[in-house]
């Protein structure tokens, strides 16, 4: 048996123990759902990073730059400082009231925070689109990786990567894709800068790279594109840098994350840690994409640039070692997208719509055959008519991006954004984005898809929140106390909506403490009067 296989099942099998190992740990829904709100700053940096940069950068960011040029690198400066941003902006502020609303899923957040049916249900059609694309561009990156290191057929690559990942994550749930997640984010750091430190040496470094690339064609050296294709196209670059560098504020599977923090205070040090591993991965993939246009001339699939680079510059097991990082990336971004899909169908269709009185039992059950049903279509789908992943991976960016990142932004810092600006929000950008894309209005327009949904979003939540009913005092009084050290002195009001929420069981216990404190508050007063 080749090496390169040994290695990778090898692999496969560490993933797979992982969901066993941690399948122990997942008592109840929000266990495996949110690790029980357990996680440090170190894993919840490197979850929230892996979860993010996917396979697109392994196979699509490469190949943007394969194709355009330094152009490319625009994305990768929005990368660099996505992860800092997205959780400065949100991460305290959302784990705080997150968990004084209840919420385990980021969708049922959003219903709760501007108390509307309409948000919720606006908000799982678009999360539940834009994640199955996602979703179908790693399978896809699984299929091309296996097909590399294997050289199997497309199909048995894409069937055998991907069940693998559905088999740890139906394990072991949030738990396993988190920790499993802090591996697969230290293999890809350190195979990518592998790759990037022997290609670099063998072109003699960047400026020897640049002297190629000049001598090939010198627009792959323009800020405007090879053939100057975006030339005078500030919104197109504009785009370019901020889907990344605010967009994952959108993603439902980014900001999840926040939701599984172990306290708000565990956000100063994710800051730290995503921050230095950004600034360690984010600019490679794209550099990598340049050197393989002097390296692999003929290359016919730019989106193996790094497998083969990796062939070029290694011998078989250290190769095979660069390409299960590559597979770390895919799962890590489908582990968490399946996960959430899960969460989706289970608490904010299942138990909110079809059973209120689910068991943790019955809901983790659901949640298990979401994960299962989405896994058959995707390979479906992404066997029989495989789109690109730079385009699908940008198309389901910008589209979620686009529809929720002032709903999740406002949510927490404006006290005045309602549910009619949350419901224009997300309708209108995330709109905007896709027949942007779908009618490839960015040549016409000299404007990126992403950079136009989310004006379009930004100035309908703006507008649409001084319509309809504002938000009660509830809402209000929870948002005064997001900036606060202490989580107690939530209103009686949102903790009975709350409890609604929960198991009977707990609904029961917490509806009876409630009256009891009621009544023991009356006749204290009743006392004082007396």
């Amino acid at each position: 048996m080749r090496i390169e296989v040994v290695v990778l099942i090898g692999y496969f099998v560490g993933m797979i123990g992982m969901g066993i190992f941690w399948n122990k740990r997942s008592k109840k829904s929000e266990d495996y759902m949110l690790g029980g709100r357990a996680m440090g700053p170190f894993v919840t940096a490197l979850t929230l990073q892996t979860t993010a940069m996917s396979g697109f950068m392994f196979m699509g960011g490469p190949a943007m730059a394969y194709a355009a040029g330094w152009f490319a690198v625009f994305y990768a400066v929005g990368d660099a400082g996505g992860g800092l941003v997205n959780i400065t902006v949100l991460g305290r502020r959302m784990r705080r009231l997150s968990q004084l609303l209840d919420c385990i899923s980021p969708i049922e957040y959003l219903e709760k925070r501007y108390q509307s049916i309409p948000v919720k249900v606006i908000a799982c059609i678009i999360a539940i689109f834009g994640l199955s694309g996602y979703v179908l561009a790693q399978f896809l990156s699984a299929g091309k990786t296996l097909v590399s290191l294997f050289d199997f057929p497309f199909a048995p690559g894409v069937i055998i990567g991907v069940t693998v990942i559905l088999i740890y994550t139906f394990i072991g749930g949030y738990f396993a894709v988190a920790w499993t997640d802090v591996i697969q984010g230290l293999i890809m750091v350190g195979a990518m800068i592998s790759v990037l430190a022997l290609s670099l040496i063998k072109l003699g470094g960047l400026g020897g790279l640049n002297a190629r690339l000049h001598a090939i064609d010198p627009t792959y050296l323009s800020i405007w594109g090879k053939d100057l294709q975006y030339e005078g196209a500030y919104g197109v670059i504009a785009g370019a840098i901020l889907i990344y560098l605010i967009g994952y504020m959108g993603l439902p599977h980014c900001v999840n994350k926040h939701m599984a923090m172990e306290s708000p205070k565990t956000a100063k040090g994710t800051i730290v840690y995503a921050t230095i591993w950004t600034q360690l991965f984010c600019f490679s993939p794209y550099i990598l994409g340049l050197c393989g246009i002097v390296l692999l001339p003929k290359l016919a699939d730019p989106e193996m640039v790094i497998p083969e680079l990796a062939n070029m510059m290694f011998p078989g097991i250290i190769s095979a070692i660069v390409l299960t990082a590559i597979m770390s990336a895919i799962m890590s971004t489908v582990a968490a997208l399946l996960l959430l899909v899960g969460t989706l169908v289970s608490i904010d269709i299942y138990k909110r719509w079809l059973k209120p009185t689910a068991t943790d039992h019955q809901v983790i059950f659901v949640s298990r055959a979401a994960i299962i049903g989405v896994g058959i279509v995707g390979i479906t789908i992404a066997i029989v008519q495989p789109p690109g992943v730079f385009a699908l991976v940008v198309f389901a960016f910008g589209v979620m991006a686009s529809a929720f990142l002032p709903s999740y932004v406002c949510a927490v810092w404006w006290k005045k954004a309602n549910a009619t600006g949350s419901c224009a929000s997300m309708i209108l950008g995330g709109g905007t984005a896709f027949i942007w894309t779908a009618a490839n209005l960015e040549t016409v327009t000299a404007m990126h898809p992403f950079f136009a949904g989310v004006i379009v979003s930004s100035l309908a939540m703006y507008i649409g929140s001084h319509f309809g009913k504002k938000p009660t005092k509830e809402i209000l009084d929870l948002m005064d106390r997001i900036p606060g050290k202490k989580m107690a002195n939530v209103s009686p009001k949102i903790q009975m909506a709350s409890s609604k929420q929960l198991a009977t069981e707990s609904r029961a216990v917490s509806q009876f403490l409630q009256l009891k404190e009621s009544n023991l508050m009356k006749e204290l007063q009743c006392y004082g009067r007396n």
